[in-house]
Order: structure tokens, then sequence, then C-alpha cells
């Protein structure tokens, strides 16, 4: 097993994209962990839920029962307790509607991770089982490191995508430098003042004023 673990965290690390990582992750947990059948990551971003990866069409419509009724281990597991583990849902208390709802679907058991929280959101990697009391501290060890590979990898992604965005930013205050510079025949430092100025006056960030200072010169 440990061969296994090592050689799924090799193969994680060399994915092209921040999906495929997840696809990867899902994939990983239901061949490696006794019990589990089907897997995959819940993102909540305010209102809305979204189920990354779903190893089954099924699990996305659980995840929607989760948002519905307001309840259930996803849940649990995004927003407050690291990890939740229910070994029988028809027996369970503490989710009952959601419970109905997942038996229905022929889900019996669970183990949900967080992945990460903030102001904005939170994440899950979620387990499931169509048999009851399938799963073991064994079991839950091995969901821990995949959701620990697959926090890291959105956590990268975050990262990346802000570098990028602020990338973007830069871009467009130059551009918009450039016009201004043009327009008032000024130097560059003038230029950037202009821009300074204008996003404290109107309390805007100064990408948004260089956007629009550039689009209204592409018009």
């Amino acid at each position: 097993m440990r061969a296994a673990m090592h050689d799924v965290a090799d193969s994680l690390v060399g994915q092209p994209d921040l999906d495929a990582t997840l696809a990867a992750v899902t994939a990983a947990a239901v061949d490696l962990i006794d019990g589990i059948d089907f897997a995959d990551i819940l993102i909540i971003t305010g209102d809305d839920f979204q189920s990354l990866n779903p190893t089954v069409p099924v699990l996305a419509e659980l995840d929607q029962l989760q948002k519905q009724f307001g309840e259930g281990p996803c849940l649990d597991a995004a927003a407050g307790d690291s990890i939740v583990r229910c070994a029988d849902l028809s027996g369970d208390d503490r989710w009952p509607r959601f419970a109905k709802g997942a038996v229905g679907h022929g889900i019996n058991s669970m183990l949900s991770y967080q992945l990460y929280t903030h102001d904005n959101g939170a994440g899950a990697l979620n387990l499931f089982g169509r048999d009851t009391h399938t799963f073991d501290d064994n079991s839950e060890s091995i969901g821990a490191m995949l959701a620990t590979q697959a926090a890291m990898a959105i956590i990268a992604g975050e990262r990346e995508t802000q570098f990028q965005s602020a990338l973007a930013g830069r871009d467009l205050i130059g551009q918009a430098k450039g016009i201004i510079m043009e327009r008032f025949k000024i130097d560059a430092v003038s230029a950037f003042e202009m821009l300074r100025k204008l996003s404290q006056d109107g309390n805007e960030k100064l990408s948004r004023i260089a956007a629009r200072v550039v689009d209204t010169t592409v018009e």
C-alpha cells in the first residue's frame, strides 16, 4: 500500500492542470480505499455548489440535496469539521433529510474531508460507499492524504489565477499610461499619477480605471 500511495503522489504532481489533478484524486480514492465506491469534490462559493470530477453523475445530485436541505457531511466538512465520518447514513440523525435522499440513491456510508475554507467559500473531498461500516482508520488515513493533495492543488491553482490576473492588470496599466502620455503629452510618471488620482477619487481599483481608459480608446 505504501508503494501504491507513493505512486499516486508522484502521478498527482505530474498532472498538467488543476482539473486533471482533481480527477486523479477522485479516481485514486475509489481505487485505493476499501469500501469507497464513488468520490467527488464539492466547491462552495456563496450560494453556488459545484461538484468537481465526480466519478459518477449522481454525486452532483447529492451535493445539490445538501444545498437544498442545508445539511450533510460534505457541508459539515467544508464549513467546519476537518473530517466527517458516517458509517451508516440510515442510522445517523445528524442529517436526517439528506441521509434519506442519499440512501434512496444507494449511498449508505460517507467520508468527507475539508480542503479549505475562507471568506468566499469552502471545499471538501467526499467519498461515498454503497455498503455500511466498510471503511476503517486506514481508509480514513488514505483519504486524508488524498485530501491534502487536492487542497494543495486548489491553493496552487488559486495563486496562479491571482498571478495571471495581476499580470493582466499590470499590462492594462501600462497600456493606459501610454495612451495618457500620448494624449496629454506628459511623461510616464505624470501619467501614472493621473491614473492613481482617478483611482483614489473614484474609490476604484487602479486596474479598473486603466481598463476603462483602454476600452474608451479602442471604441
